[in-house]
């Protein structure tokens, strides 16, 4: 394949566990993947790893906080690429103050918000009109079943005692942008889902999760290869279609 034919991606939060295996399973496939993180060390390390592997992964600097590095990313991969294929928004946070309603700290559910929410919803907007000059682009918001209004208001669902407002808000926040946006881009050829990736061990929760940083990236990588035919609108697991 050509260089210039190579189909672009940007996967944020990718410098370690869930985002960097995706943006390894994305360049695994052929795709030149940017992967995006705040921290510059961390990212170029990320990124030289993989390279070498023999795959195709630059460094983009990404802060979802910081109006100025969404849009300095936008600009340089219009610059740089003149299309986008591929947006993984993988970028997301948890804090130790977030918790039930009664206790949350405000402040903290600002914050989680600001990044998963916010910061998505920015670095989306800022890159949308590269994704329109794709022949056939794909948006994955990387979102969890902690998300689902059905599945928080069963009191036998497995996780039901995982009432974290912030966290919990903000994923559904991201699975409404995801309905939203699928609607608003229906007559086009981008496909805009949701995954749950599952209760996966990673930084986010302590490392307590069930399942292997490569099982937890799965549905993402799938939704972000999806042929022509594929769905949009969706909320997606390895166990199929999720509950709203």
């Amino acid at each position: 394949m050509a260089e210039h034919d190579k189909r672009i991606a940007l996967v944020s939060g990718a410098n370690k566990g869930i985002g960097l295996e995706v943006t390894r399973a994305l360049a695994k496939a052929g795709l030149r993947v940017l992967l995006g993180a705040r921290d510059a060390g961390r990212g170029e390390a990320a990124a030289a790893q993989v390279r070498e592997e023999g795959l195709d992964v630059q460094f983009i600097a990404l802060d979802l906080t910081d109006t100025a590095s969404v849009a300095a990313a936008a600009a340089r991969i219009g610059a740089d690429h003149e299309r986008l294929d591929v947006l993984v928004n993988n970028a997301g946070i948890v804090d130790p103050a977030d918790g039930p309603v009664s206790t949350a700290g405000i402040d903290a559910v600002r914050r989680i918000m600001e990044t998963n929410f916010f910061g998505t919803l920015a670095l989306t907007q800022a890159l949308l009109p590269w994704l329109r000059r794709s022949n056939d682009a794909r948006i994955v918001n990387v979102s969890s079943g902690l998300g689902s209004l059905t599945w928080n208001s069963d009191p036998d669902w497995e996780f039901a005692q995982v009432k974290l407002l912030g966290y919990n808000a903000s994923k559904a926040a991201l699975n409404m942008l995801t309905v939203h946006l699928a609607y608003e881009l229906r007559e086009t050829s981008i496909k805009v889902n949701a995954a749950n990736p599952g209760f996966t061990a990673t930084d986010l929760n302590g490392h307590r999760g069930t399942q292997t940083i490569e099982q937890g990236a799965a549905e993402a990588i799938r939704l972000a290869l999806l042929p022509a035919d594929g769905p949009s609108g969706g909320f997606f697991s390895a166990e199929g279609v999720n509950p709203w």
